[in-house]
């Protein structure tokens, strides 16, 4: 039988070597990072005493961290992500692993996000990034793009009555005296019927900065709610003296625009009795030029990482999972934009 010499040291840097010309995108984006402007939030968090000092050692919180980024930048599950991590060199790498170190399993994974879930820590680290590049002055603030995508999820199958009763937001008895069944249910998704497809799931609310296509704000809804619902969230009062651009489903927010101190351009709408003119159409034509910019973002969320469907249970689960992709993209257009994010 033929002995298989295991690589050595020089074999595995010429293969990393040869992982690097061929254009890793993770070399790029470990280049253009940062990752310890996370370490604050993720150590006040999960540097909790312990109770008893029985167990296996806690793996590195930056290293844990990184593997919920390509999770999400992957698209990958708890099982698929353990795999994965030992039979890639370019995640081992990422990770700052060698062959010799232990990797987390998928039930460490999945604790590891349920502790930041919990905590509420996954919308804290999209903001605490966000304020490294506000310190890079990142935000061009020249003007701003509202607008939300659906994300779907697992479809439920309920009757029609138990379905009555989560739109009301009640929760079946049957399933309050079954908590094993009540975990396997989704009371906070919900259905909505958009040229004339239906979607069940949530919606992912984001403001886009017009001249990088950055994410500064963004907020989670189940997808019954209007767009309009989270634009009060998405607009701050920092956005003052910019333009904002949305398509018509913002009509009639002009109160909460003008607080903003915000100047409108928002798609006009047409109505049965009364049409949009010619001179409406051709300047909802020209607002499109910059309002289709926020395509780009869901396009790379839809296309690039597959993120516009959650695999979760509960509003919550969904909010980190969306906060997690909004990250991601994040720091992925900053690769593009060939920008650094440093402690400064």
């Amino acid at each position: 039988m033929k002995n298989i010499n295991p690589l050595g040291l020089f074999d595995e840097h010429l293969l990393l070597e040869k992982l690097s010309k061929l254009k890793d995108p993770l070399v790029k984006l470990e280049a253009h990072i940062d990752w310890n402007i996370f370490k604050p939030i993720l150590d006040e968090t999960l540097n909790k005493p312990k109770i008893s000092h029985a167990g296996r050692p806690l793996f590195d919180h930056i290293m844990m961290f990184k593997i919920l980024i390509l999770q999400s930048l992957y698209n990958l599950s708890d099982d698929q992500m353990e795999y994965q991590i030992l039979d890639r060199r370019s995640f081992m790498r990422f990770l700052g692993l060698k062959i010799s170190d232990k990797v987390p399993d998928s039930k460490t994974i999945w604790k590891f996000r349920e502790t930041l879930i919990d905590e509420g820590v996954i919308e804290a680290v999209f903001y605490r990034f966000n304020a490294m590049l506000d310190q890079h002055n990142l935000f061009a603030q020249t003007g701003q793009i509202v607008d939300a995508s659906f994300v779907e999820a697992p479809r439920q199958l309920n009757s029609r009555k138990k379905n009555s009763l989560i739109k009301a937001g009640k929760t079946p008895e049957a399933w309050k005296e079954n908590p094993h069944k009540l975990r396997q249910k989704d009371i906070d998704a919900r259905w909505v019927k958009k040229n004339n497809i239906s979607f069940y799931g949530y919606k992912n609310h984001i403001k886009l900065d017009q001249s990088t296509k950055l994410i500064p704000t963004y907020a989670v809804t189940d997808a019954v709610d209007h767009d309009s619902v989270a634009l009060e969230t998405l607009l701050e009062m920092s956005d003052g003296g910019q333009i904002l651009y949305g398509d018509s489903a913002y009509v009639g927010q002009e109160k909460i625009i003008d607080e903003c101190h915000m100047t409108s351009k928002i798609h006009e709408k047409g109505y049965w009795n009364k049409p949009l003119t010619d001179e409406q159409k051709a300047s909802n034509r020209e607002k499109s030029k910059i309002r289709a910019r926020v395509e780009h973002a869901f396009g790379f969320m839809t296309n690039s990482i597959d993120a516009m469907f959650v695999k979760t249970i509960g509003i919550w689960r969904a909010a980190a999972k969306i906060g997690m992709t909004n990250l991601t993209y994040n720091m992925m257009r900053c690769v593009q934009l060939k920008k650094k994010i440093y402690t400064l």
